[in-house]
């Protein structure tokens, strides 16, 4: 099978749809299936409603990405000469797993001191890689949800808020679901993905402890639930063009400096844990999206958080790249 991508775009600032990405060339799908009169595809199909009944949507997408570069009335674009959206505009629900990186977690624990008292350098940081192999042999997935109200393009702008201090990045694969259930049992739980893409799960770091009553713990809502706080594609990848997800290099730079170099292969409860877990409690829906973790190198570890101006650039292995410059909420 030939191989594409899945986007939602918009051309010169007309109405977004579904396309169909091909190398660096990017079409829309509507205009594909008009000038391919044996595709199975309805015209004017939206993402989410291929992936809700992905089998056999993803078998007419391979017949027409085999003709779509013979197709000769269709117009293609360059990737840089359109508009992305989310690529699922918008995702029903979306699940996030925290502290799933052997190496961020540590650095975390030793950068915030975060470990027993007494303990501090090279000491804490056994202790901590102690926990996460502990965790990792008998514990569980931690997840979250995010407000769908998070969604952003791939390289739209991102409002830093007044009400925080330190906004900060964490640049994560994304597993899009295509067949929903309940109660997923490991054995079937790759059979649920769709495809992949990329996500930058954007966290006020100042805001994840609550203060005011600490029994409380963490708050997630105002720490992550932000609007703009999750930039997502720019395209959806199907699963059968990732060969091996946890042989994928993640990539994020913030004003060219590299602050995440890491590869998806220190992802500590893999995506059939993750499945399994999430979905022994919340039924999973086709159009879901689950962000899987982020590797070290947040701006808690280099003291050096998202300012006015800051252009970040994320990119993963076969998934493309986001390009997002911030802006403070007056500026």
């Amino acid at each position: 099978m030939k191989k594409f991508a899945l986007a939602t775009i918009a051309v010169a600032g007309g109405p977004k749809g579904a396309a169909m990405v091909i190398g660096e060339r990017v079409a829309l799908l509507g205009d594909l299936v008009a000038a391919y009169p044996d595709s199975a595809i309805p015209p004017g199909a939206s993402l989410l409603a291929l992936l809700e009944n992905w089998g056999a949507a993803e078998a007419a997408l391979g017949h027409l990405a085999g003709a779509a570069e013979g197709l000769k009335s269709v117009t293609w674009h360059d990737c840089a000469a359109v508009h992305f959206h989310p690529p699922v505009d918008l995702p029903r629900q979306i699940f996030c797993t925290g502290a799933n990186y052997r190496t961020h977690v540590v650095h975390l624990t030793v950068d915030t001191n975060a470990g027993p008292e007494g303990l501090s350098g090279d000491e804490l940081r056994l202790w901590a890689e102690k926990m996460m192999d502990d965790r990792l042999a008998h514990g569980e997935p931690y997840v979250f949800t995010k407000p769908i109200s998070t969604v952003a393009g791939p390289n739209d702008t991102l409002v830093l808020p007044a009400n925080t201090a330190k906004p900060d990045w964490e640049l994560e694969l994304a597993v899009v679901i295509g067949k929903g259930g309940y109660q997923i049992g490991r054995e079937t739980a790759m059979e649920h993905v769709a495809g992949y893409a990329i996500v930058n799960d954007i966290s006020a770091r100042d805001l994840i402890p609550r203060t005011d009553y600490k029994l409380l713990g963490t708050d997630w809502l105002r720490s992550k639930g932000q609007v703009g706080f999750l930039p997502f594609g720019p395209y959806l990848v199907p699963a059968r063009f990732i060969p091996d997800p946890y042989d994928l290099r993640i990539r994020l730079s913030v004003e060219g400096q590299l602050m995440q170099n890491e590869t998806t292969g220190d992802m500590m409860f893999d995506i059939v844990r993750q499945i399994e877990y999430i979905s022994r409690y919340a039924r999973l829906l086709p159009g879901d999206i689950i962000c899987t973790g982020s590797p070290a190198g947040n701006g808690t570890h280099y003291n050096r958080y998202l300012t006015d101006g800051d252009l970040m650039i994320g990119e993963i292995d076969g998934l493309g790249a986001q390009q997002i410059r911030c802006v403070t909420a007056n500026g």
